[in-house]
């Protein structure tokens, strides 16, 4: 990168740290507005015995804790990759079908919950399963802190049901991870190799639909040195695939670079356990009960059915508070 180059990425990096203070100043004097408005229509409630008056501040006390309550949750993410977007890889484990129509449920959550934030999604990858569901998927989440958001949700989610690919109509515990990286820019030094790199191109599988597109595009570029691997198919345009390839790989690489630093200096992952197959941070169950539960905040949810639908935020800002 010459130096006209470090220089916009400077000026790119002070213009959306001044826009991001100036977004959380006007937040915070809201609340204080908020909550001198709630005093004044308390003040007039008890002069005048009203009800109705005393019900419009009740509702505006809870109006300013669920704000308060964002504004502490923000606070949170102040990581140098927070505000950026995410890249989400979601993997089923062991089981075959079962798992991958667990895979294909969780997919659907998020983007349900990306939704919910007015987040534009984008399935840069899919990979369908044979009878029903998903061998792997990557999409990416754009808007501001998707990636401060979503890092909560990384690692391995366990579901336990009745399958409905059973015809005995047993109970089967199925379980898939979640990957999430920061979608880093281009002015970010990570250095690639173009001696490093496998290219392959191939025409998309599967049964298509809206998922893939049927032309010789798909890009399949391998990272030697790590053996990362990354593909996107979703494009029509070969040199499109190339370029959201690469940026996932760009994002994988600087994931891992900030993984060895934090080896170095705090000995990363001693006494804790890796992201496998038994080292779940959330289980679903649906039979023999219906409970949704975080093991790393204890945070219970009994509505299985909301959270699948993508109601997630009390579980992000339980583990961001927790975490924080």
């Amino acid at each position: 990168m010459d130096p006209s180059q470090w220089e916009k990425a400077g000026i790119r990096d002070v213009m959306k740290r001044q826009a991001a203070l100036k977004d959380e100043i006007e937040r915070i004097e809201s609340v204080e507005e908020a909550v001198e408005d709630a005093g004044i229509l308390l003040e007039l409630a008890e002069e005048a015995s009203n009800i109705e008056t005393s019900k419009e501040v009740e509702a505006k006390l809870d109006e300013i804790e669920t704000t308060i309550r964002k504004l502490e949750v923000q606070r949170m993410l102040g990581g140098e990759n927070d505000t950026l977007n995410a890249i989400v890889s979601i993997h089923p484990g062991a089981g075959g079908t079962e798992a991958q129509d667990w895979a294909e449920m969780l997919l659907r959550m998020y983007l349900r919950w990306s939704e919910r934030h007015s987040y534009k999604t984008e399935i840069v990858d899919f990979q369908p399963g044979e009878e029903a569901g998903v061998k792997s998927v990557t999409f990416t989440v754009s808007g501001e802190y998707s990636y401060g958001y979503l890092k909560a949700e990384a690692g391995v989610h366990r579901l336990v049901r009745i399958s409905p690919f059973d015809a005995n109509q047993r109970r089967h515990t199925s379980f898939s991870s979640v990957f999430v990286y920061p979608e880093i820019e281009e002015d970010i030094d990570v250095e690639i190799n173009e001696a490093d790199l496998r290219i392959d191109t191939y025409r998309s599988g599967g049964a298509g639909g809206q998922h893939v597109n049927k032309t010789d595009s798909a890009v399949r570029i391998t990272h030697i040195p790590t053996r990362i691997v990354v593909q996107c198919q979703n494009e029509r345009s070969q040199h499109k695939n190339k370029n959201t390839a690469m940026k996932i790989l760009r994002s994988k690489l600087y994931e891992l670079k900030m993984k060895e630093q934090q080896e170095k200096l705090k000995e990363f992952g001693k006494g804790k356990k890796d992201i496998a197959w038994g080292s779940q941070i959330r289980s679903y169950v649906m039979q023999p009960y219906r409970l949704v539960k975080d093991h790393r905040t204890n945070l219970e949810v009994g509505n299985v059915d909301t959270v699948l639908d993508g109601s997630l935020d009390n579980f992000i800002e339980a583990y961001l508070l927790k975490k924080g």
